[in-house]
């Protein structure tokens, strides 16, 4: 216990003093520039009383959720596809690293003008943020699958679909595991800018409508509410990670 202890004080002294770094801050500063933690706390139990907190929460997740899983179950197998046929990564590489290079942002307009408003074109907008870092990885780690592993696995005359199945994939999925972390904070921009510039809804509707009220309480709150989810989700992707990386070890 005294072991687990020194080894997660760290971690939680950082977080209170960061907390107590915001109180401060926010105690010594404009209301309309930062609150405290403490009244940001008070106007995200305000904002879950009232009702439509969860409303909010419900739509962003569902958008979020959706995209996010897209772009996972496309770049995987793709990833994998374009690190196995060498001529089809060379004709597509330049074009992935065009677009992974590109501020999502400014295709909205372009995706707005093509699908309007509604929720299949925040899903695309979610899905091309989060798309391209797993896709990335995947490929990169297929790539440094060391030649020998291929020749033994063709020596003991392994079909294609077994290659992939039993070297490919084990040995590149840690690699993908990464991409999916930092996947998880594009999707989550991605999905606010999605409920900002397409239609107005969900959490993206709260900060929105907190701003225009110069209510910088719900801002903060809401601000509060996507980190909290954010990090979670990058703390779930790491255990993943490690769990598929134990290989490596």
């Amino acid at each position: 216990m005294h072991h687990a202890l020194r080894r997660h004080a760290p971690f939680w002294l950082s977080i209170f003093a960061g907390l107590a770094i915001w109180e401060v801050a926010g105690r010594s500063t404009s209301a309309a520039f930062m609150v405290p933690f403490t009244t940001t706390l008070v106007r995200l139990w305000q904002l879950v009383v009232s009702g439509g907190f969860f409303t909010a929460l419900l739509d962003s997740s569902e958008l979020f959720l959706t995209g996010f899983v897209l772009a996972v179950a496309v770049g995987l197998p793709v990833g994998l596809l374009l690190a196995r046929v060498r001529i089809l990564r060379v004709g597509v590489e330049p074009y992935i690293m065009t677009l992974y290079a590109t501020p999502m942002v400014a295709l909205i307009p372009f995706i707005l003008s093509m699908m309007g408003f509604g929720f299949a074109p925040k899903v695309l907008v979610v899905f091309l943020f989060a798309v391209f870092p797993v896709l990335y990885n995947t490929v990169e780690g297929a790539r440094s699958i060391k030649p020998e592993l291929i020749e033994v696995a063709k020596s003991f005359r392994s079909s294609e679909w077994a290659l992939w199945r039993e070297v490919m994939l084990p040995y590149t999925l840690p690699y993908t595991m990464t991409g999916v972390r930092q996947a998880i904070g594009r999707a989550l921009v991605g999905m606010i800018a999605a409920e900002f510039f397409l239609s107005s809804t969900g959490l993206g509707q709260l900060i929105m409508i907190a701003s225009q009220n110069f209510d910088t309480g719900g801002v903060f709150a809401s601000i509060l509410i996507i980190g909290l989810i954010g990090v979670g989700l990058m703390r779930l992707g790491l255990m993943l990670e490690q769990h598929f990386a134990r290989w490596r070890q």
